[in-house]
Parts: structure tokens; sequence; C-alpha cells
């Protein structure tokens, strides 16, 4: 075994446990029940090994961006863990929707119309689907994946009628450089109104902040797996 593996569950099951005492402790600061928040340790660009070393702690819910890269490691760590719970968090490009299904078991980013037809084809076809959230672009941000905030109502009600999809919750990631309480707060209220139990919102340097404005689920990856690997130097001929 490579000396690096060696020392990385040590530090892994502490970076887990300090993680969620942080989340203990927002739970109390704002009056909710102990317990009340999931989390998603977000595991894209880090191996098969460091999932399995957050398992042997305890952590079963983990979340991807890709749906390649999550098919190349969680199917195979599953037999032995049938708590795993895995949740894409990336955005999701229409003609992955097949596989994206077959590996997940909460989509977070259902955003668009032809996404969520395509989702609704493939249920048909294998009378499957995973929990689906849907996308908020809070901040309007043109760049990023969501949909509009004055559409949300709108296309849930949309997923939920005639598509008849098992839309659970609303996802949202804020702007970098505005404060996320807002948006927080924005989705939570979002999320009510619409009957949806589920707020994934909050990530390693605002989870608390989620977690006060009513986020059910908090997605941290840093904070827990430590930097994500630098990708390889590419090889110059000589």
């Amino acid at each position: 075994m490579p000396d690096g593996a060696m020392t990385a569950q040590p530090d892994l099951a502490a970076n887990l446990d300090t993680v969620r005492a942080r989340i203990a402790a927002a739970e109390i600061a704002a009056g909710r029940a102990p317990g009340s928040v999931t989390l998603v340790a977000v595991s894209k660009t880090h191996g098969a090994e460091a999932v399995a070393a957050a398992l042997a702690a305890g952590q079963v819910v983990f979340g991807e961006n890709r749906v390649q890269e999550a098919a190349g490691k969680f199917p195979a760590l599953r037999p032995a863990n049938p708590g795993l719970r895995l949740h894409l968090i990336g955005p999701l490009q229409t003609n992955k929707a097949r596989e994206a299904m077959q590996v997940a078991d909460v989509i977070e980013t259902l955003d668009r119309q032809k996404l969520a037809a395509a989702i609704a084809a493939e249920r048909d076809r294998t009378q499957r689907c995973p929990d689906l959230l849907v996308q908020v672009n809070v901040g309007r941000e043109p760049q990023k994946a969501g949909i509009d905030p004055d559409e949300t109502e709108a296309f849930v009600a949309a997923c939920r009628g005639s598509l008849a999809l098992p839309v659970t919750g609303l996802m949202c990631i804020p702007p970098v450089e505005d404060d996320p309480r807002p948006h927080f707060a924005w989705l939570a209220a979002a999320a009510r109104r619409l009957g949806l139990a589920v707020v994934s919102m909050g990530m390693s340097g605002d989870f608390e902040a989620a977690i006060a404005e009513g986020a059910t689920h908090v997605r941290v990856g840093s904070a827990i797996f430590g930097a994500r690997p630098a990708p390889a130097a590419p090889i110059i001929p000589a």
C-alpha cells in the first residue's frame, strides 16, 4: 500500500468529525433539531480510496459533479455499503441523463424542460427514477446553470404535474461575491411555498450560514477531502 494511503484515512476521519461537529453546533445555534441536516461529502476529483476511507469513517452520502467519474467509483462500492447514497451535483447534459439515472440516487441539477423530458422518458423505460432537485440560479448569473428564480414555481409544477417526476427539493449555488444568506433565505422560503422538503445549499465556506437559513442538505468537499488534486502536467516532447 502506498505511504499516502496509510496516512490519508485518519486525517479524513478527523476532518469528517470536525465538519459534523460544526454542523451540530450550527443546528443548535439555529434552533434546529439535532441531525436535521444531511452532510453530502463532495468527493469529486478524489479517488475511490478516499471515498472508501470516508465510508469507513461512517459517511454514506456523497456528491459528484461528473457522471463518468461517479460511474467509475461508486458501483463497485455499493455491494459492501448498502446505505450509500450518491448525489449528482454538477450540470447534467441531456445526453447523459440515462447514465446519470443508472448511477445516482439523487440528481440535484434539474434545470430545464429538455432535461426533465429526457429523465421522464428514461423513467418510463426503466420504471426507476432518482429523487430530483431543481437547481435555481438564485443570482441570475449568465454563466451558471439553474432555472431563473421567477420561473421556479412553474417549472416545478410542470415537472411534478404532466411529467410526474419525483421533485423533492431545490438546490442553489449563490454568487461567490455576494452575501449568501439572502439567497439561502430565498431558496428555503421557495421550498416551503412549494411544499418541497429538501433544501440543498451551503458548501465548505458557508454551510453554517445555510443551516441558519434552513438548509436540509449541505455539500462539503474541501473541508473533508482537502484540496482537489492538481491536474497532471502535460508531457512535452523533448
